[in-house]
């Protein structure tokens, strides 16, 4: 009886389980496609910011007045004017904080394998694979090539050399740079400080104005705020006391107008009071003052001519003439006892209260305003009028015995505004971009290097030598460098040759 054996071979059928849904999750947040994106959205951002005026930025509210309607409405809505504080930039930076710190996570023992745990023997197939691969035959026995070799190597900066015997066949291996292969990940660090920097001034920091005129003393700073179509001014409270002692304004041309383009500097000094007692600081365009983790620099001021000294020229009864100069908010005394004091000064004086709108940063009709007390009398006010007036008979009416008139002035503004700034995680953000610095420096400057020598010996006298190697990058000079190592190994060969 025969028996019919028939064999069916039934194909294998793979069933592909679906990955746990975390997994997959897991999977995307660390993506390196995710991370270029959300980087890429982060920078519009930043671009938004740059091109739309910050609500925390001297003339914003000039800047928000040229605004159409519809502007301001989808500006507001989509918080364009505060974009660094919103909450999607926040969003933005904790996602991409994310992704580097899993993308890290996921490839970190891949990486640590290759430098820690590395292969000193390989597929001879795959080293005559690599790029810069080569082989040559070398006259001598096994030792002395062995020898020559590690020579040679030795010249080309491979100083740690492994010896590894595997199937009768002689491997030789050397790296060199085995960190660099950890450098994205110190790049990651440098930009997580960055960004937990950038976190700390948003969260924490806080941005003000002081609009204050010598003498005056506030321990309150104010912010604008936008609500949609609403400019809102913000107060808010200091933790010390700012008194404006003095300010000046050094000009291009004395003669002209106190605008920022005919000055060179803005000095502001100022005194700040806490519990810890009394603090002279001076604040100076490009020079700025910290003091508790504040920052105050120069930001604006007000184009109201003021003066911080006159010259006044005083003639008396007997026609005789003298010069005193009266600092602002200060007091001349002359010989006779009688004092004369520096109480205001107008850039464009008129009869009447001044406007304080009214811009006169170039001098139309300068004038000063003098208490003038003789001694044992009461107080008069008397005006030092520049040479626009001087020749009108107010300008020449004595009084307590002198008649007065404005010789020079130095300029200055009714106010300097200083920007006060409290920026916690500057220091961090500082820190951040030197270590990046120095790890992008270290990443793309310097490479891991690795090379391979494999040994067989031959029945007569002579060896085959494989040579290759890898490099993460920078590979046009690890092949020039293993052509050099080539090239010395031929020249030995065709001297040995010529003996």
């Amino acid at each position: 009886m025969s028996a019919l054996e028939e064999t069916v071979d039934t194909p294998s059928i793979q069933i592909r389980t679906a990955e746990p849904f975390l997994t997959r999750i897991l999977g995307l947040l660390s993506s390196v496609r995710l991370g270029v994106f959300l980087l890429v959205l982060l920078g519009l951002a930043c671009v938004v910011g740059m091109l739309i005026m910050q609500q925390n930025v001297e003339g914003f509210a000039n800047y928000y007045q040229t605004l159409t309607p519809a502007q301001r409405l989808v500006y507001g809505r989509l918080k364009f004017f505060d974009i660094y504080h919103c909450w999607y930039f926040n969003a933005l930076l904790a996602l991409l904080s994310t992704n580097i710190i899993l993308a890290s996570i996921d490839r970190f023992p891949k990486t640590w394998a290759i430098a820690a745990k590395p292969n000193p023997t390989v597929p001879l197939r795959w080293l005559k694979e690599q790029r810069g691969s080569a082989t040559v035959t070398l006259s001598g026995n096994r030792d002395e090539v062995l020898d020559r070799l590690e020579s040679e190597l030795k010249a080309s900066g491979w100083r740690k050399i492994v010896k590894t015997v595997k199937d009768e066949r002689v491997f030789l291996f050397s790296e060199k740079g085995r960190w660099n292969r950890f450098g994205a990940y110190a790049v990651h660090v440098g930009l997580l400080t960055i960004f937990l920097g950038g976190f700390l001034t948003a969260q924490l920091g806080s941005t003000g104005q002081l609009p204050l005129a010598p003498g005056k003393s506030t321990d309150r700073m104010s912010e604008t705020v936008v609500d949609l179509d609403r400019v809102n001014e913000v107060t808010m409270k200091l933790p010390f006391e700012v008194s404006f002692d003095d300010i000046e304004q050094k000009l291009i041309k004395k003669d002209g107008p106190i605008l920022a383009s005919n000055t060179i500097d803005w000095i502001t000094r100022f005194t700040i009071k806490d519990d810890t007692g009394e603090h002279k600081a001076t604040a100076q365009m490009n020079h700025p003052f910290d003091y508790r983790g504040y920052r105050f620099f120069q930001a604006s001021f007000m184009p109201i001519g003021r003066a911080r000294n006159i010259t006044v020229r005083l003639t008396n009864g007997s026609g005789e003439n003298q010069d005193v100069v009266i600092p602002r908010n200060g007091t001349a005394a002359l010989a006779d006892g009688t004092k004369i004091d520096f109480a205001e000064f107008r850039g464009n004086f008129r009869i009447g209260p001044e406007d304080t709108n009214e811009d006169t940063s170039a001098y139309p009709n300068p004038a000063a305003v003098l208490r003038v007390t003789p001694p044992n009398a009461a107080p008069q006010a008397a005006y030092a009028f520049g040479p626009q007036m001087a020749s009108m008979p107010v300008a020449k009416k004595p009084v307590a015995g002198y008649t007065f008139q404005l010789v020079d002035f130095e300029k200055v503004s009714d106010q300097h505004i200083l920007s006060v700034q409290r920026d916690p995680g500057s220091n961090v953000v500082y820190v951040g971009f030197v270590l990046l610095f120095i790890t992008l420096v270290g990443v793309f400057f310097f490479s891991h290097q690795r090379v391979w020598i494999v040994v067989d010996a031959n029945s007569d006298n002579t060896c085959d030598v494989n040579l290759g190697g890898s490099t993460n990058r920078n590979w046009n000079s690890f092949e020039d460098k293993l052509g050099r190592l080539v090239n010395r190994l031929t020249n030995d060969l065709l001297e040995e040759k010529a003996k």
